[in-house]
Parts: C-alpha cells; sequence; structure tokens
C-alpha cells in the first residue's frame, strides 16, 4: 500500500515539478512570463495548469493522510505562480514521506471517507481508494498538466513524464 501510494505519488510529484521548471525555460528562451502557461487548459470547461498541478497535489496528499489515519497536510491556496506551485509539489512530497509505512501498509481493508469539493465523502476500503480513485485521478491531472506544457510547445518527452535518465 505504501508502494502503490507514497512509493508512487513523489517520484511522479518530483517529475512535475521539473516538467514546471522546463516550462519556465521555455518561456524565459522565448522571452514570456512563464505565468501565462499556467492559465492554460485542453478546454474551457477543464482545469487550467495550474489546477491540475493543485490537484495532483491534492490527490497525492489526502489518499496516502487516509490510509495512515492522520490529517493531510493543509496546503496553501492555490496560486497561478510557479514559485507557489513548486513550494506546493515540496510541500506535498515532504509530507507524504513523513507518513508512518506500517500504517499505510496496514489499510488496504481500512474503511475510509474521501470527501470531495463539495463535501459529499465517498466511502472507500484503502485499496480501492488508491486503485479506482486516487491513484487514477492523480495521473490523469499530471498526464493533463505534462499535456498542456507539450501543446504550448515545451519540448518534452516521454521519458520527462516518466522521470528516467
Amino acid at each position: 500500500m505504501y508502494e502503490a501510494s507514497v512509493g508512487l505519488f513523489a517520484p511522479y510529484l518530483r517529475n512535475l515539478s521539473v516538467l514546471l521548471d522546463k516550462g519556465v525555460a521555455y518561456a524565459e528562451t522565448r522571452k514570456f512570463n512563464p505565468t501565462v502557461l499556467l492559465g492554460m487548459r485542453m478546454a474551457p470547461n477543464m482545469y487550467d495548469l495550474a489546477q491540475q498541478v493543485g490537484e495532483a497535489c491534492r490527490h497525492a496528499t489526502v489518499a496516502p493522510a487516509l490510509l495512515a489515519q492522520c490529517e493531510p497536510v493543509a496546503l496553501p491556496p492555490l496560486e497561478h505562480d510557479m514559485a507557489g506551485l513548486q513550494a506546493r509539489i515540496a510541500t506535498s512530497i515532504e509530507f507524504i514521506e513523513s507518513l508512518p509505512r506500517a500504517e499505510i501498509d496496514a489499510a488496504a481493508e481500512l474503511k475510509v471517507f474521501f470527501k470531495l469539493k463539495n463535501g459529499t465523502e465517498l466511502p472507500f476500503t484503502g485499496r480501492t481508494l488508491l486503485l479506482t480513485n486516487s491513484v487514477p485521478q492523480f495521473f490523469f491531472h499530471v498526464t493533463t498538466a505534462y499535456d498542456l506544457l507539450r501543446h504550448a510547445g515545451v519540448e518534452l518527452v516521454k521519458k520527462d513524464f516518466l522521470g528516467r535518465k
């Protein structure tokens, strides 16, 4: 359970941080403000890049916290600036890596409730939370962030997403 949550989320959050760095470098090379990238969206009714990063961090922190039976870290309000998003990612990684491995590993059958933004609580076991909600949600938002940067012209390849050298 730990490897399927913290062991998965932390490296991909680090990869997401690198993707944002590459977005900044791209903007600087082309002489435009990198915050322009943060407002990009795939469709009018989809979250923009900043919100995609925010949601990836939310899913990466809430699920392991629920599994460890503790409160998730209070992330700062979502700002549309690269430094704020990088701080959010760093806070998320630091938090999830501080959670007790044994508690998370023992949580496969634990009954947990994932609270939606509208206040609705969805019941899960630890295993179903990860496999049917948090991991798919996390990768949806990380992938969309990658796609938005790539669509903007940032020179990214699959190994940037995967984090392979």
